[in-house]
């Protein structure tokens, strides 16, 4: 089953009070930017969560790793999106999902539901116990560990149902914008990318200069690969 989005996780964002918004709006912002090159995606968040929805065909590695390149993530879960809301549609969803992810049968896991609609006929716990029992009908391999499963099978009950069972770390951090703006002088040496980096990581928005000199053209021309290979984007020619 081919994964069409992905669930955001952030972490100090979470924590915000009632400029919370101001905050989701900027990740989101920096999530569309990043993603762009990558194809056609829609960013929208809805009760907490914040979802990456694919309106096209997209490489899969390409998303993640422009995901992973976002300061404010801490989570990426590439997940599936099911519109029907039958449970016995669910239950064949979940274990095709679970077929096509995990091809050795052998592990431990755990069905974590989330009911967000409150209309949907079971609850958190019911849907708990249904889907774990078809899974294990389904694969003689697998067995159930509720404190320290190997694989988490996460469904929340929405306005559709999102299933997922990993979590990509993220940068954390802040989202680039959020905390001012600042200059970064470019020495020549390792430091100065490195705070540059550590800087933007905490939301602010830095221009980088350097001084061209003959005699340490060598030098600048090691800054300019440490800076592509730690914020990920080209620098111009020196």
């Amino acid at each position: 089953m081919k994964v069409t989005a992905f669930l955001i996780k952030y972490g100090e964002i979470a924590i915000k009070g009632k400029n919370r918004y101001m905050f989701e709006d900027a990740l989101m912002k920096q999530i569309r930017h990043a993603m762009a090159p990558v194809g056609d995606f829609k960013v929208r968040k809805e009760s907490g969560r914040m979802f990456v929805e694919a309106q096209d065909e997209f490489d899969y590695d390409e998303a993640v790793e422009a995901l992973q390149r976002v300061f404010g993530i801490v989570g990426i879960c590439p997940m599936v999106i099911e519109e029907n809301k039958d449970m016995e549609h669910l239950t064949e969803t979940v274990i095709k999902f679970i077929d096509e992810q995990y091809p050795v049968k052998d592990f431990t896991f755990k069905v974590h539901a989330r009911r967000g609609d409150k209309q949907f006929p079971l609850d958190s716990m019911a849907i708990n116990m249904e889907i774990g029992g078809q899974l294990l009908d389904a694969f003689e391999g697998i067995k159930v560990d509720v404190h320290h499963p190997q694989v988490m099978v996460n469904i929340e009950v929405r306005k559709y149902i999102y299933i997922y069972s990993q979590e990509i770390k993220g940068p954390g951090g802040m989202p680039v914008g959020t905390n001012g703006k600042a200059m970064l002088l470019l020495s020549g040496g390792i430091d100065s990318p490195v705070a540059g980096y550590m800087i933007a990581k905490r939301g602010v928005h830095i221009d980088a200069t350097y001084f061209h000199a003959p005699d340490r053209c060598k030098i600048c021309r090691t800054d300019q690969f440490t800076c592509c290979k730690l914020y990920r984007h080209s620098v111009s020619d020196l």
